[in-house]
């Protein structure tokens, strides 16, 4: 199985990179999974943006997860809407056919060990809402009886992805308490963003886990499902 994946585009500040890592696509997708922050906070109308450069291009299923840029409820609500070619998950989790394959793809925004300082102003639930989500995230690959399952997440699972960016930072980039998620529940593929300065690709036990924001990768991650074992870093 092949899998095409990005995020961070932060529409309109890397769209041009963007539409270049499609038309610079090579190979046929089976699946193409966005992480979050296609869009600048706020500026939905970007997302037609986002749409058209990928139809009639990318003719697989689309499975995208929000970011904190997508963080108003009012806005995933309008994209689900608008764009419903695209299947959203919110904290939600689908199963799909591919080839002889059922893949499973649990979709979520993720958890924070440091919520920022705009979340501690304005949602003063945020510690609870991310606690939940970690037991949420749990239950659902636990209920995945799948041949395949895939971890999409907006903000990082581990910090072993985050070494590049300021360590200091580390605990409002990501949730530490989801490597225990990952080690128990065992999903074939972790994918998140958010980390724009990280590491592309590490192992969480025997899990692969890629950050595919755009502005590391500088084009669409693609991954070969085939080859990816232990100890073996593998791109198309």
């Amino acid at each position: 199985m092949l899998i095409a994946t990005t995020g961070d585009v932060h529409s309109p500040r890397y769209y041009e990179d963007f539409v270049h890592a499609i038309e610079g696509l090579k190979v046929k997708p089976d699946l193409f999974l966005m992480v979050g922050d296609m869009i600048s906070r706020g500026k939905i109308e970007e997302y037609e943006k986002i749409y058209n450069a990928l139809f009639g291009k990318i003719t697989c299923p689309i499975i995208a997860t929000f970011g904190n840029s997508e963080f108003i409820p009012d806005i995933r609500e309008e994209l689900k809407r608008k764009y419903n070619e695209i299947r959203f998950l919110d904290d939600q989790s689908i199963v799909l056919k591919i080839g002889s394959l059922s893949v499973g793809v649990f979709g979520t925004t993720g958890s924070l060990d440091v919520p920022t300082q705009w979340q501690r102003a304005n949602l003063p639930n945020i510690e609870k809402i991310y606690h939940e989500r970690v037991l949420l995230a749990d239950k659902h690959f636990q209920r995945m009886l799948t041949h395949y399952k895939i971890f999409l997440s907006h903000y990082s699972p581990t910090y072993k992805s985050l070494e590049g960016e300021n360590p200091r930072f580390w605990g409002s980039m990501g949730c530490q308490v989801f490597e225990n998620v990952l080690i128990q529940r065992k999903p074939n593929l972790v994918l998140h963003g958010h980390s724009h300065r990280g590491t592309k690709m590490v192992w969480v036990d025997r899990i692969p886990v890629f950050n595919v924001a755009l502005p590391l990768n500088k084009e669409i991650v693609v991954i070969d499902t085939e080859q990816l074992k232990p100890g073996i870093t593998k791109f198309v």
